[in-house]
């Protein structure tokens, strides 16, 4: 079955809210404590695309699979050619390239889009996102130690940096 990329629309906040707050509830892949509402992600996906950032989800037969997005690094005007970005693959997705397809998308758009750097913040512990990441190039570019603090204990948060040019 063919898995597609296609830009996010409220039809999919459903199945992109199962994903968000399976990561908040069982992961340190989000920081937050407190699974969100369907009226968040609503208000989340309207002020993404009011601000055109891209939200994009992978499905396959009409369910979502995963989900991926960026949006403002810093609000410094110095930092307008830098983009955060988040991928998420629903709970027993992984490993099936799904990751990928959204990644590449995300980093398509940036360079249309005239970015030079996409930046990802990931747990530290989290080996599996580094080590996806690596493998688009993005580098280490350094640690915040304890930064974080969820299920009892400090997380470290590492950044990781594409340049896009």
């Amino acid at each position: 079955m063919e898995i597609n990329i296609v830009s996010a629309t409220p039809h999919h906040l459903t199945g992109i809210l199962q994903i968000v707050n399976d990561a908040i509830l069982n992961t340190t892949a989000i920081y937050d404590y407190d699974a969100r509402s369907y009226q968040d992600m609503e208000t989340w996906l309207l002020d993404k695309l009011a601000a055109k950032w891209p939200v994009i989800v992978a499905e396959q037969n009409g369910v979502v699979l995963g989900y991926g997005s960026y949006g403002t690094f810093r609000f410094k005007e110095g930092f307008k050619y830098t983009v955060e970005h988040s991928v998420y693959v629903a709970e027993g997705q992984t490993g099936k390239g799904i990751g990928n397809l959204l990644l590449t998308e995300l980093i398509a758009i940036a360079k249309q889009q005239g970015y030079h750097t996409m930046i990802g913040c990931i747990d530290a512990d989290n080996a599996g996102s580094i080590a996806f990441h690596e493998k688009f190039g993005f580098i280490n570019a350094g640690i915040l130690r304890e930064s974080g603090y969820k299920f009892g204990r400090w997380l470290d948060l590492q950044f990781m940096q594409l340049l896009l040019g």
